[in-house]
């Protein structure tokens, strides 16, 4: 979030130094200083076997499928947000949850925290905000998802953490692919 005004007082923030933060929105009257926050927001990688769990919601792309995500709640660890959107989105368990990194999304000023995490147990319960939810070949994701840039970064990290060494995966890159049969 990018302050413009004092959320505490509504009056129109000036700028003040903050020695190596440089200008921050600075309310006057309250003797503040609000930094621009992100939202954080998880997006996880499922996988089981030679499988991962991919989702359909076209709110978030049309024609792609996409991972399990969700932001981070107050007074919530970014791994307990993970089991949580989890097991809300499709009732799975999972386990052995890692951290892959990060990525930013400017234009909603959201902070990805991205994670991979191993099946556990349980079947699959779609939830409401989900159109469509199903294993997947793990080479055939990131051909099945075509336009969900950070979704295909965090394959891209879960491949190199199993030490995946084919190239099949890697065969739609350039969003130029039609699916092999397997």
């Amino acid at each position: 979030m990018i302050f413009k005004f004092c959320p505490m007082c509504g009056k129109k923030l000036d700028e003040k130094y903050s020695w190596d933060e440089g200008g921050v929105p600075y309310c006057k009257h309250d003797n503040i200083m609000f930094f621009d926050t992100p939202r954080p927001c998880i997006v996880v990688a499922i996988i089981k076997g030679d499988e991962i769990l991919l989702l359909k919601q076209s709110y978030i792309f049309k024609n792609s499928r996409v991972l399990v995500s969700g932001y981070v709640g107050n007074n919530e660890t970014a791994e307990d947000a993970v089991y949580r959107e989890v097991k809300e989105e499709t009732g799975l368990e999972i386990k052995d949850v890692k951290y892959l990194g990060s990525d930013y999304v400017k234009d909603k000023e959201i902070l990805m925290l991205t994670f991979m995490a191993k099946y556990l147990d349980g079947e699959i319960e779609k939830s409401d905000e989900v159109e469509g939810i199903g294993w997947a070949k793990i080479e055939d994701a990131l051909c099945e998802m075509t336009e969900d840039e950070i979704g295909k970064r965090v394959v891209r990290k879960m491949l190199s953490e199993i030490g995946y060494d084919g190239e099949n995966a890697y065969r739609c890159e350039g969003n130029s692919c039609q699916l092999r049969p397997q």
